[in-house]
């Protein structure tokens, strides 16, 4: 195992190797993420350690060498109380950890520098600015069509060093916001509303990579957007450019339009065919009394 993690992290950096393969964190919430990980692998390497430590020695140090019978151990009772305890500790301790970071990580109370309405629908997302109003009157939004082509991603950009507050909806299906260099994703379900916030670092000024990660229909592989991290200076002149010049939009689904009415299914299909038929046979046993009389 220790050959294996030595010839693994030969490629690596030491930063990189300590991250477990997570992208480098870029909000003080991934971080947390990423430590909350290192922990949970290092008590599982440490659980791991043990039960084949403690194979190996039993194989080797108990290992049948007569016909004598080796010392059974039934109904000992510290050997059955300590595989009862320890295991409800690790797991104890893990569950508190995580709990503890969960409701971290879900904290909206602290003031945002930057209030993002996230609307997601198939395939694509609409951003919008809800603080900045354009020469229009309008917030400041940009959206985009689903793609795989970087210059034609929808661009989130955001101001480093800033706390950054997201509101989450979505008109159709549910879909999944996830930056990988956040750590972190929530599901955008129709008709309940969800939101997180963030804290930017500073100096982690660049492009990454966003997507949706919940299966949405025929386009989802290209459901992808751009995060692009700028100096609150640089924020505050793309801000204003854009008021300046609103862009013009692609058509986006309302998200005060109702849901379609769902296609009937085979069932409501028959059942229409049998009304048709039975009014038709009713129409035939009338026909024939008045032809009678």
């Amino acid at each position: 195992m220790l050959a294996a993690l030595a010839v693994a992290a030969t490629g690596c950096a030491s930063n990189e190797f300590t991250r477990l393969g997570l992208p480098e964190p870029i909000t003080e919430q991934a971080e947390r993420v990423v430590t909350l990980w290192q922990g949970s692998w290092v008590a599982a390497f440490a659980v791991g350690i043990l039960v084949w430590g403690l194979i190996i020695w039993s194989v080797i140090a108990y290992r049948k060498r007569s016909e004598q019978l080796p010392p059974q151990v039934r109904y000992n009772m510290p050997i059955e109380a300590l595989y009862t305890v320890l295991p409800i500790i690790v797991v104890s301790v893990l569950f508190y950890f995580t709990a503890r970071d969960q409701t971290y990580l879900l904290e909206t109370d602290e003031p945002a520098d930057v209030y993002v309405d996230v609307n997601a629908f198939q395939w694509s997302w609409q951003f919008t600015y809800e603080d900045e109003l354009d020469v229009n009157g309008n917030p400041v939004s940009v959206a985009g069509v689903p793609s795989t082509s970087k210059d034609e991603l929808p661009v989130l950009v955001l101001p480093s060093d800033s706390v950054v507050h997201f509101d989450l909806e979505a008109p159709d299906v549910i879909h999944s916001f996830w930056i990988p260099a956040f750590a972190f994703k929530l599901d955008v379900i129709p008709g309940h509303p969800n939101e997180f916030q963030v804290k930017i670092k500073p100096g982690v000024e660049g492009d990454y990579e966003g997507r949706c990660a919940e299966l949405c229909g025929y386009d989802h592989s290209r459901m992808l957007f751009t995060l692009r991290v700028v100096t609150p200076e640089e924020y505050r002149a793309w801000i204003e450019e854009q008021k300046a010049n609103p862009q013009e939009l692609p058509a986006v689904p309302d998200l005060e339009e109702e849901a379609p009415a769902p296609n009937p299914g085979p069932a409501t299909a028959t059942q229409d065919s049998s009304d048709t038929a039975a009014t038709a046979d009713d129409a035939a046993t009338t026909a024939e009394e008045e032809d009678g009389q």
